[in-house]
């Protein structure tokens, strides 16, 4: 079963610096009829404005994915961590038993960007942050592990969940079939083109929950970033 979520029925927060579109209900936001998928209980689709952000805030018990679109983003942790991530990049943190971080977009243009998190196989436990650039010609044309909770995956960022972050870089025509691990749900987002799932047309920004799918086939109407979450 795959249940389409157009862009345009997505929850949103408008702030004077954030505009926010939500691609699951969380924390009384967000359309109540976007249910979490398993695991993944949050996907926002992020536009920073210039010189804004998120001051210095706790999490915990919680692995959160950031995709950069567009733009870059700066990061700050209570690990001593700082880092500028630019579009193409990922970043990954495990909150575990608790972490603190700022998030700011201090460039003169806005930043778009996918935070995504994912429930933590293990509660508790010493919080990690990690950041790898994944570019394009890497991706072209396939679906590409960015991170996972699978040692298998060694390229890959790695998270402590049961879950995986595939990223594809395709061009209009391209033709990607991919295999749903069993046991596995998945929910995948488009960025800036149009894509077919399984004969179901997805516009620029839509999103799809995949549920009791083996398999999928994913055709590129025009060229198009896709990010993809499989978890069990």
């Amino acid at each position: 079963m795959i249940e389409h979520r157009p862009f345009a029925s997505l929850g949103s927060v408008d702030t004077t610096w954030l505009k926010a579109r939500l691609h699951f209900a969380f924390s009384g936001m967000g359309n109540p009829e976007h249910r979490r998928v398993r695991g993944l209980r949050v996907w926002n689709d992020d536009e920073f404005a210039p010189s804004s952000g998120f001051p210095l805030h706790q999490h915990d018990d919680v692995e959160i994915v950031t995709y950069v679109r567009e733009g870059a983003i700066t990061h700050e942790d209570s690990l001593g961590n700082k880092e500028r991530i630019e579009a193409g990049n990922l970043q990954v943190m495990s909150a575990g038993a608790g972490i603190r971080h700022s998030e700011f977009n201090d460039e003169p243009i806005p930043t778009q960007l996918f935070q995504i998190w994912i429930d933590p196989r293990h509660r508790g436990g010493e919080p990690r942050w990690s950041t790898r650039r994944f570019p394009r010609g890497e991706r072209s044309g396939r679906l590409a592990t960015l991170a996972s909770g699978d040692a298998a995956d060694s390229e890959a960022l790695v998270i402590n969940a049961d879950a995986r972050v595939l990223g594809g870089s395709l061009q209009a025509g391209d033709t990607i079939v991919h295999a749903i691990p069993e046991g596995s749900s998945a929910y995948l987002v488009t960025t800036t083109g149009r894509l077919i799932l399984n004969g179901l047309p997805l516009a620029p920004r839509d999103g799809a929950a995949i549920t009791d799918e083996r398999q999928i086939t994913l055709t590129a109407l025009d060229g198009t970033e896709i990010v993809l979450v499989e978890v069990a």
